[in-house]
C-alpha cells in the first residue's frame, strides 16, 4: 500500500478514488492534484512509480493542509467561537445543530435519545 500525508491509501482502486481516503481531499481535489502530476486518474495505485508517489506527496504537502493539521485547525475554529461566546459556539457547546436545523422534531442524534418528561395534572376546580 502506498503512504501518502501518513495514510495507507487502497492499492486496488483507482488513484482517483484512492487519493480521497486522506482527510482534507475529496473528489474533486484529488483530479486537481493528478492533473498538476500528470497522472491518469484511470490507473490503479498499485501501478504508480515511486517517483509518481513522491510528485503527489509533494503536491499535497505544499499546497494542502491534511489529516492531523487540519483537524487541529478545526478544533481550534470551534474552541474560538465557544471562547467568544457566540451563537454558533453556543450551540456546538451545548451539542445541538450549528446551522439553523429544527430542533423541536429532529435533531436526534446530536440530541441523544428522548428524554420523558411526566405530563402535567389537570386542576379540577
Amino acid at each position: 500500500m502506498p503512504r501518502i500525508a501518513g495514510i495507507d491509501i487502497p492499492e486496488k482502486k483507482k488513484i482517483a478514488f484512492s487519493l480521497p481516503y486522506i482527510h482534507g481531499i475529496g473528489r474533486k481535489t484529488a483530479l486537481d492534484i493528478l492533473n498538476k502530476v500528470g497522472i491518469d486518474p484511470d490507473r490503479r495505485t498499485n501501478d504508480l512509480k515511486e517517483a509518481e508517489v513522491a510528485a503527489i506527496t509533494a503536491i499535497i504537502d505544499t499546497e494542502f493542509i491534511v489529516e492531523g493539521a487540519l483537524r487541529r485547525q478545526m478544533a481550534q475554529d470551534i474552541q474560538r467561537l465557544k471562547d467568544i461566546k457566540c451563537w454558533r459556539g453556543d450551540r456546538h457547546r451545548r451539542s445541538l445543530p450549528v446551522h439553523g436545523q429544527r430542533t423541536r422534531s429532529n435533531s436526534r442524534t446530536r440530541k441523544g435519545r428522548k428524554k420523558t418528561v411526566a405530563g402535567k395534572k389537570g386542576v379540577k376546580g
